[in-house]
């Protein structure tokens, strides 16, 4: 399933964004400095730029005195030159002087009117930040690959970069079928339930990097479902429920008759009934209507193909966790089983109500373990990994 996935879901193709929008994006060529950063000399502390060699003999007992000639403050340099004797009062990312190698700080002075007196020796450059001490023209600013990070797109602001060429987001759409389904924020009332899959699926959508474009709520009609699966305009649909095997489930035959269905059904509890195919350039999910199943199949599946759309890895964003079981945890051979499990320390135990449609299982849990297809279960005391909620 999994190699089928990989195989429909290769990175899209590349588009220039700004760089104040390309948090979380991937970088499709690497970047160089156009500049030098920093592109002057500048002072790396409050305090007074000298010549260095102005200061030798300097200390607690013998200060040495220089005239303070002017000031240089960030954006508002000073315009003349230290000689030696001289002294510029300088704050923290100011220019450099013209004739100054050095700035003495400001706690290792005393100031008296237009005199200041040193009191530590200190030898040229000593607390500047030198021309290319940061980056240098021509060095690597970023890698092909790279997912962009807050502070990536800082750097790229302070060489001048404006655009990068990144990963396109993959688009989606989320089609949520059940002639039962309310929407959100909805009081449920009779046999009709709220929409909470549309809830939970949105931010998980943006967290792996998707553009949620459209969603929509349909009854068990499969003519609704098929105008909705043909004219939807994405890279990836997301369909819940319809999926399994009763009279309303028309979800997969759909697929199969508008494109190809390469999946449907996997060795997993819960969600089984778990679909994937194509029509056209379209991936299509089908996800099961029980909200913990969605949950599961969405992070097993369409979260890594979200990823691989986008040119991110494709593991999980959950941190792992090594913990010793406190409880037995049982499973089936020929199944991977979902588990949720409350964690306290370094200690684990399974939670004992956890079906497909307790939603709150997940809330409860601290994090959630995947079982392997050949296993029985675990004893209690037994270390595993899991992933943290």
């Amino acid at each position: 399933c999994l190699s089928l996935l990989e195989q429909h879901c290769l990175p899209l193709d590349a588009e220039r964004v700004s760089v104040e929008q390309a948090v979380g994006r991937v970088l499709t060529e690497a970047l160089t400095a156009p500049v030098n950063v920093p592109h002057f000399h500048r002072a790396a502390m409050d305090g007074y730029a000298v010549q260095g060699e102005d200061t030798f003999g300097a200390g607690l007992y013998q200060p040495l005195p220089l005239h303070v000639i002017g000031q240089s403050l960030p954006g508002r340099p000073f315009s003349g030159r230290v000689r030696p004797g001289e002294a510029v009062e300088i704050m923290t990312g100011a220019p450099l002087p013209e004739g100054a190698d050095a700035v003495v700080p400001a706690e290792s002075t005393e100031r008296e009117q237009d005199e200041v007196r040193v009191l530590e020796a200190l030898p040229p450059w000593r607390h500047v930040s030198r021309v290319g001490e940061d980056l240098k023209a021509g060095d690597e600013l970023l890698p092909e690959g790279r997912q962009l990070r807050p502070q990536d797109l800082g750097l790229l602001a302070s060489v001048g970069e404006t655009w990068v060429s990144v990963r396109r987001c993959p688009t989606v759409t989320l089609l949520l079928t059940g002639s039962e389904l309310l929407a959100p924020g909805t009081v449920p009332k009779g046999a009709q339930i709220v929409d909470s899959n549309s809830v939970m699926l949105q931010p998980l959508v943006a967290r792996d990097g998707g553009q949620l474009q459209n969603v929509q709520r349909l009854p068990d009609d499969p003519e609704a479902l098929r105008a909705a699966l043909e004219t939807a305009d994405t890279d990836v649909v997301i369909v819940t429920g319809g999926t399994s095997v009763g009279l309303e489930d028309q979800a997969p035959s759909l697929v199969a008759e508008l494109g190809r269905l390469l999946v449907h059904g996997i060795p997993m509890k819960p969600a089984a009934p778990t679909g994937f195919g194509v029509i056209g350039t379209k991936r299509v999910f089908l996800l099961p209507g029980n909200p913990v199943s969605a949950l599961c199949a969405y992070d097993c599946l369409v979260a890594r193909a979200l990823r691989l759309l986008g040119g991110r890895a494709p593991e999980w964003p959950y941190r792992p966790q090594t913990v010793r079981l406190k409880t037995k945890l049982s499973s089936q051979i020929g199944r991977v089983e979902y588990v949720r499990l409350r964690v306290e320390g370094d200690e684990a135990s399974v939670l004992a109500s956890a079906g497909a449609s307790i939603l709150s299982s997940t809330t409860r849990a601290d994090a959630f373990f995947l079982t392997e297809e050949h296993s029985e279960g675990l004893a209690s005391g037994e270390t595993i990994v899991v992933w943290r909620y």
